[in-house]
């Protein structure tokens, strides 16, 4: 296949006229110095070759989104292989091309469960490429929609016994570092995979320590921490300090526009965007239920408890990505932020994630006001 004329998002954060050839692997990326449209009379050469004239089209990465739960009424927790089918589906459908399925704190029964469906699970649209372990080592204090029932303290023990059981998958675990005794946790959690600091009542000083230990990355930041405070600066002063990478849920609700503006300016090509998405993301408002925790309740596109306790978002990360561009923030950084850091986070940023020669065949063509118009996985066009 080759994609011409296309202003192509490249490697080094900027968009340029270029023509990209792949097959399952991007073989080649050629900037161009000018356009010379016309060249091509037809959609096919005479070898018979695909040929897409993208001219005056966005050519970007395919999404990658390392904390997403669930949609389309299924969860990563549920360890179920239908649910993990249709959310892989669903998110190729809107750009989404690679995915870490996200759970949550629940007992170790269905955790090993979740863990055991994600193992046998083979990709039927967006790719699956590990796990993001979303507890149970975080803090009560800061716990949000974690069920309180089945925290436990940092176990390496647990994590390895996790990670077998989905056969070496796990990319990511967000641990609260006050939980951790001397950061023994960290230090060998962080041989295994990405360790994130969240849901957590930590100082700076705690959190400086623990990014000295290993720990190299923020889940959701400002949510689930002590904010920043000019006189404590917490997770937040520590992960700038630190050069971690953060996340961000930009749904409109959990963070403002101008903190989302401000975060963006401190933290630059640190800055992941994800969607924290549950089994409501498209779906119709109502009441949803949830493995071993309580219900959620979707209105006017808000995921709350009972209580009114956000808990995740109903998003996806293309909406992620347009939303931030609605705040202020650069079309440049909103889109490394949602492929090439992401990738880099979970240290597979030579794969996934961006538009070089090797890198896997996961494009998206877009229109000039974002509108997503081709999804292509593996050099193939998707549905």
């Amino acid at each position: 296949m080759k994609l011409i004329h296309g202003s192509v998002f490249l490697s080094d954060g900027k968009f340029s006229n270029a023509d990209v050839v792949c097959t399952e692997k991007i073989l080649n990326v050629t900037e161009r110095a000018g356009c010379d449209i016309g060249t091509i009379q037809s959609e096919n050469s005479a070898d018979h070759e695909l040929i897409l004239d993208v001219t005056g089209k966005y050519v970007i990465p395919g999404l990658v989104d390392i904390h997403s739960h669930g949609a389309v009424n299924a969860d990563a927790s549920d360890g179920n292989a239908d649910g993990l089918r249709k959310m892989s589906r669903y998110y190729a459908g809107k750009g989404v091309t690679s995915w870490c399925p996200t759970t949550m704190t629940l007992s170790e029964e269905q955790l090993l469960k979740a863990m055991h469906a994600i193992r046998d699970f083979s990709s039927d649209g967006a790719n699956c490429v590990g796990v993001h372990l979303e507890g149970p080592f975080v803090s009560y204090e800061k716990r949000g929609a974690q069920n309180a029932a089945y925290l436990q303290k940092p176990n390496i023990e647990e994590l390895k016994k996790l990670n077998d059981a989905c056969n070496g998958q796990v990319r990511m675990i967000t641990v609260a570092p006050e939980e951790d005794e001397n950061n023994a946790f960290i230090r060998e959690a962080s041989k295994i995979c990405t360790v994130s600091l969240g849901h957590s009542v930590a100082d700076y000083e705690q959190a400086r320590a623990a990014f000295e230990a290993g720990a190299t990355h923020v889940t959701h930041m400002f949510n689930g921490m002590n904010g920043l405070h000019h006189r404590k600066p917490g997770i937040i002063g520590a992960a700038f300090d630190a050069g971690a990478t953060v996340e961000l849920i930009c749904d409109g609700f959990h963070i403002e526009p101008s903190v989302i503006r401000m975060t963006a300016a401190l933290f630059g090509d640190k800055l992941n965007l994800i969607s924290d998405s549950m089994r409501c993301a498209g779906m119709p408002e109502g009441e949803y239920s949830w493995v071993q925790i309580e219900n959620v309740w979707m209105k006017a596109g808000k995921a709350t408890l009972a209580d009114g306790t956000l808990a995740g978002s109903s998003i996806h990360l293309m909406d992620a990505v347009r939303n931030v561009v609605r705040f202020g923030v650069s079309l440049e950084q909103a889109i490394r932020a949602a492929t090439l850091t992401p990738a880099e986070s979970i240290g597979m940023a030579q794969e996934i994630g961006c538009i070089r020669k090797g890198a896997r065949a996961d494009l998206l063509i877009l229109d000039k006001e974002l509108n997503l118009e081709k999804v292509i996985i593996g050099g193939q066009i998707w549905q």
